[in-house]
């Protein structure tokens, strides 16, 4: 009697790490694809791996983003450039994306930079406060927001709202980031505008325009992240016109002509 062949496992030398890459970049198919049939070039698993990717890099990033322009405030104690109502627009923009993400289930790698974005946000948001000699509004807005929060979160908030909410995004990105534009050219520098956490800010909203579309094949998600590039875009073109402009560049040549 002919012995039963049992069917033979195949391995390969990434097996160690499989449960990692399957877990947070690719489905176990395309594990298959590259490390099994080393099928390296099967263009919707490049795509994945690469949207995966992506997000994994910009949450990572998002999680300092703006810590520059943060120390630059403390540094300075001033928050002289920079627009509270712009940085109001921008926090109900990111809070309308995080609600909306979080409503319709989307991955974490889809959205969570904005987590972390809305909590630097705030604290900016705070320190134009307190460097404005408004310490007690700065208190006042910081509850506020984060009693909003947790009603548009709560799961009695309908579907409705949030989706609205995240359609307001767009005008909301629009007039937050014209509104900073209009202050630096009204000033005829950035301020204390950070060039670091602009350029970053661009590049992720750029990325973020092909991961949404990968990930979630939201159109208003990526929309709205087409809106955000191009706003971002504008800002970041300010950071480099007024290079060498500074409050105190700008005096001096004010007193010159006095």
């Amino acid at each position: 009697m002919a012995d039963s062949a049992e069917p033979r496992s195949v391995s390969s030398f990434m097996d160690p790490f499989k449960s990692v890459l399957v877990d947070y970049l690719m489905p176990e198919s395309c594990y298959d694809q590259f490390f099994l049939n080393f099928n390296l070039l099967d263009v919707p698993c490049l795509k994945i791996v690469l949207s995966k990717g992506l997000g994994i890099g910009i949450i990572l990033g998002s999680v300092l983003v703006k810590l520059p322009q943060i120390l630059k405030l403390m540094a300075a104690k001033s928050a002289e450039g920079l627009s509270f109502k712009s940085v109001l627009l921008e926090l109900l923009a990111i809070t309308g994306t995080m609600a909306y993400s979080i409503a319709n289930g989307f991955p974490f790698s889809s959205w969570g930079e904005a987590l972390f974005l809305m909590l630097q946000t705030v604290t900016i948001g705070f320190l134009i406060q307190k460097y404005g000699g408004r310490s007690g509004s700065g208190v006042l807005f910081v509850l506020l927001y984060f009693s909003l929060l947790l009603l548009l979160l709560s799961p009695v908030t309908p579907m409705a709202a949030v989706t609205s909410m995240q359609a307001f995004n767009m005008p909301a990105i629009i007039i937050g980031r014209l509104i900073q534009a209009a202050t630096n050219f009204q000033n005829g520098h950035t301020g204390q505008l950070s060039a670091v956490s602009v350029f970053l800010l661009f590049a992720g909203s750029l990325a973020r325009i092909f991961t949404s579309v990968q990930e979630t094949g939201d159109t208003l998600m990526a929309l709205t992240y087409v809106i955000s590039s191009t706003c971002n875009g504008i800002i970041a073109m300010q950071v480099l016109y007024y290079w060498k402009r500074s409050p105190q560049t700008k005096q001096k040549k004010k007193k010159k002509r006095e």
